[in-house]
């Protein structure tokens, strides 16, 4: 089966699916994946991939970030 990513339209043999939040989600690599659904930073904007900090209902990738917001 093919599946088009809905990052950058790939059509790909071993594309795989996410659901989040009930939503389904199409993508050819973890690269799209990541780049979609990864929560940005709050202050640097970067995509959080891991644990990451939170601080107030606020996603941040470090302790350098979220002590920078305080």
């Amino acid at each position: 089966m093919k599946a088009n990513c809905e990052v950058c339209g790939n059509d790909y043999a071993r594309a795989f699916e996410i659901v989040l939040g009930g939503e389904r989600h199409v993508f050819d690599c973890f690269e799209c994946a990541i780049h979609l659904l990864a929560p940005p930073c709050e202050d640097c904007g970067c995509r959080i991939v891991g644990h990451g900090i939170e601080r107030d209902d606020r996603m941040y990738c470090s302790n350098h970030c979220a002590s920078r917001a305080a």
